[in-house]
């Protein structure tokens, strides 16, 4: 069964599904079930699209609570549907910031002119290539692209230096992957810029004829190589830490960094922007100001395991410094034709 493609996601009733959930955490209890003494209410709430999971980033919420005063207000759903409902919205918009989950989702609603310009005193706390250009959203948290390995089945050795190598003959019925994901649809971006459409073609092709095993999402992907179902699966590096603290056990799994660049060594980018129309646009930016202090990144590296942003933050143990890492030579303005990505993905039938 092929997974439902972007398009058809976004015509299929988001408004209706994903109410507005009240997520104002004012007096919410700690762990230990006790009420946090939580500063005065500031004026207003902060009202957030979040393409981000609940389950990542509500603690967080909490926290943003806790230290400002400013209640939020969260509508949760995933990054392609957000952007869509904001572009469909516009101007009428209740929201004040949209968090993404991948630069795609943010280069929709800011090619439609619907993000504010940032102050640079945020701008300039993140590196270049971790923000627009345009200074209308600003990245918040780093994800690098990996290989997921059985380390049962497959030794490091036996692993190729790039994504190119996965197309032999030799990986037929061994592969998973996620075709319907937004973070493996950013991937297919990169490969349509540093190889071209053809050869970008040619690979989605031969992961078919490989018969790749589909997966609606990163988590089961990464199990299902865990348990031993698939040997190789392309995910997120912080999906398999995520998984084994759950787990409270080692794994049968390790993620593979690999060593020869390209699309596959991709670091993409969580980032948020002010809606230009925020009602409550003071607190949209102590909101987005809030993710990139110390606290808050440090929330990223230690809890969510993703890197952390900005400088004097140390990343999750065991985790390979970004410095270290043969990162692909791409800018987020070179990650936003994800339209064109799926017009790729149905073309060659990996999505319906």
């Amino acid at each position: 069964m092929k997974i439902v493609g972007f398009r058809k996601a976004l015509l299929v009733g988001f408004l209706a599904a994903g109410c507005l959930v009240s997520g104002c955490v004012s007096g919410a209890p700690d762990a230990s079930g006790t009420a946090l003494s939580a500063p005065p209410v500031a004026s207003g709430e902060v009202v957030l699209y979040s393409g981000r999971e609940e389950s990542l980033v509500a603690p967080l919420l909490v926290k943003f609570t806790a230290a400002t005063g400013i209640p939020v207000k969260v509508k949760y759903g995933s990054t392609a549907e957000l952007a869509a409902t904001l572009l469909e919205e516009g101007s009428r918009s209740p929201a004040d910031v949209f968090w993404a989950q991948d630069p795609g989702g943010l280069g929709a609603v800011a090619a439609a002119d619907l993000l504010a310009t940032l102050p640079q005193t945020t701008l300039g706390l993140v590196p270049m290539n971790f923000r627009s250009a345009r200074g209308d959203w600003v990245g918040v948290s780093g994800r690098a692209r990996v290989v997921v390995y059985n380390t049962n089945k497959v030794l490091p050795a036996d692993l190729p230096p790039d994504m190119w190598g996965f197309t032999e003959p030799q990986w037929m019925g061994r592969i998973g992957w996620a075709p319907g994901n937004g973070s493996f649809q950013v991937m297919v971006t990169a490969m349509r810029k540093l190889w071209g459409e053809e050869k970008t073609r040619a690979w989605l092709q031969a992961m078919i004829a490989n018969d790749a095993k589909e997966y609606p999402k990163n988590t089961p992907l990464v199990q299902a190589v865990a348990n031993g179902e698939i040997e190789v699966g392309f995910s997120n590096h912080y999906y398999l830490l995520q998984i084994s603290k759950e787990a409270g056990t080692g794994l049968a799994a390790a993620n593979y960094f690999l060593p020869g660049g390209g699309p596959g060594s991709l670091v993409m980018v969580a980032g948020v922007g002010q809606l230009a129309t925020a009602p409550n646009s003071a607190n949209a930016q102590r909101f987005i100001q809030y993710l990139l202090e110390p606290a808050a990144q440090g929330y990223f590296a230690q809890d969510t395991f993703e890197y952390p942003l900005i400088a004097g933050v140390e990343i999750a143990p065991g985790l390979q410094p970004l410095a270290s890492l043969n990162i692909a030579a791409l800018g987020v303005g070179d990650l936003i034709d994800t339209r064109g990505t799926v017009d790729l993905l149905q073309d060659v039938g990996a999505l319906e």
